[in-house]
């Protein structure tokens, strides 16, 4: 059976039944059958009790009026359409179909015609409602002149049983709201918790990548200055033994900050939740400050850089900002070191409130093919400034300029 073209079970609620092959047929829970039980035994009891009046002969109950076989046949088909009631899940349309011809002489299946009502209201969309309203609507008045009441007019008996069948069927599309405002707000929470645990899934994704951004720079930067250090030592066996001590001092102690960063960072990566991954990054956390440490720490290495620029109000530079520029000139001396070994490096610093932060990183461009002893890079470097500068709101060039020098500049924005 369909309803307005669409098959009975996809108007179904959760927990209603649709035909014995469809894709809703499930077995009744012990609440359904709770239900239908109740269904069942007040339809039989309407039946028990019109037939009792008729064959009494009450005069009080007016519609049991008719000739004396009418209401032999009325009792059995009583039973009949109370036996039908266990179908009503699966066929609630038609069986209000089926109900029409009987409403026209049965008094008895008054009561389970009430509850085919009541079950289309639940399970059926409004059109198909009103529509199967309006036809038991038409149906009464036949009923009651072939079975007409003596006490009342056609017109108020016909205004009194209408009455009754509006009130079922309000009853029923408000049992049916009820059970759509339900289902509504338990796919709300449904769809929220899951929306819940994809953001917090992001949320760790996007933690742990900025975590492995800052591995690579700080990580970067430390073995690379292993790395000169080292080579110096190679290429100077017959070094001083106060500068063979010395290099072999900055080694050690590049190693240990290496490992001490490392050790920071795998801790925060094997946080369980993000409650403890979402703060502010592990130490070691460095500023704008901190950038003619770096430098200093490049020249020690055998790096020549030269420090330019003014920074008007350092101290107003916002935490993210002033760590944002260290990282990117933290990675501009490292490619350096990686790709010009030996050349002069000129980093640029200026910014103020309003105007922004500049970053101005350049170098020669190397001369000659390798030595063979360049540090191994992942390629990875400038893609990570790219990702820190789009974040920030920035702005990021770099490559060959008019020179011939490479050039790394990088804009950030400073709220005044």
């Amino acid at each position: 059976m369909t309803s307005g073209g669409v098959p009975d079970h996809q108007w179904l609620l959760p927990g209603a039944v649709t035909g014995p092959t469809g894709p809703g047929t499930r077995r009744r829970t012990p609440r359904d059958w709770g239900v239908d039980v109740v269904c069942f035994l007040f339809a039989l009891m309407c039946v028990a009790l019109t037939h009792d009046d008729a064959v009494q002969g009450d005069p009080a109950f007016a519609l049991n009026a008719g000739p004396d076989w009418l209401v032999g046949v009325d009792f059995w088909v009583g039973l009949a359409a109370c036996g039908a009631l266990w179908l009503r899940r699966r066929w609630p349309v038609g069986l209000a179909l089926v109900m029409l011809p009987v409403a026209l002489f049965s008094v008895t299946a008054f009561g389970a015609m009430l509850v085919v009502l009541f079950t289309v209201a639940v399970h059926r969309p409004f059109p198909v409602v009103g529509a199967i309203f309006a036809a038991h609507l038409v149906v009464t008045p036949l009923s009651l002149l072939i079975r007409p009441d003596p006490d009342l007019s056609v017109s108020t008996a016909t205004v009194f049983v209408g009455a009754v069948l509006a009130a079922t069927v309000a009853w029923g599309m408000f049992v049916r709201a009820r059970r759509q405002l339900i289902v509504s707000l338990r796919e709300r929470a449904e769809r929220a918790e899951a929306e819940q645990q994809l953001r917090v899934a992001q949320a760790r994704q996007l933690e742990r990548t900025r975590i492995a951004r800052e591995m690579h720079d700080v990580l970067a930067h430390r073995i690379s200055l292993l790395s000169l250090h080292a080579g110096a030592l190679e290429f100077r066996p017959d070094a001083a033994p106060q500068e063979i001590a010395r290099a072999a001092g900055v080694i050690r102690g590049s190693a240990h900050a290496a490992l001490e960063d490392l050790r920071a960072v795998i801790g925060v990566l094997r946080a369980d939740t993000v409650a403890e991954s979402a703060g502010e990054p592990e130490p070691p956390q460095p500023a704008l400050a901190d950038v003619p440490a770096l430098v200093r720490e490049s020249r020690a290495a055998g790096m020549r850089v030269d420090l330019t620029g003014e920074v008007t109000a350092p101290e107003a530079v916002p935490t993210g900002l002033g760590r944002t520029g260290y990282r990117i000139v933290q990675e501009g001396l490292t490619n350096a070191r990686k790709h010009a070994p030996g050349a002069a490096v000129v980093v640029e610093v200026t910014g103020a409130p309003g105007d922004g932060l500049t970053v101005r990183i350049t170098n020669r461009w190397p001369v000659g093919g390798g030595t063979g002893t360049e540090i191994p890079g992942t390629g990875t470097g400038l893609v990570g400034v790219g990702e820190r500068v789009t974040v920030a709101g920035g702005r990021l060039e770099y490559g060959r300029d008019d020179t011939g020098d490479f050039r790394l500049a990088v804009w950030l924005p400073w709220p005044a």
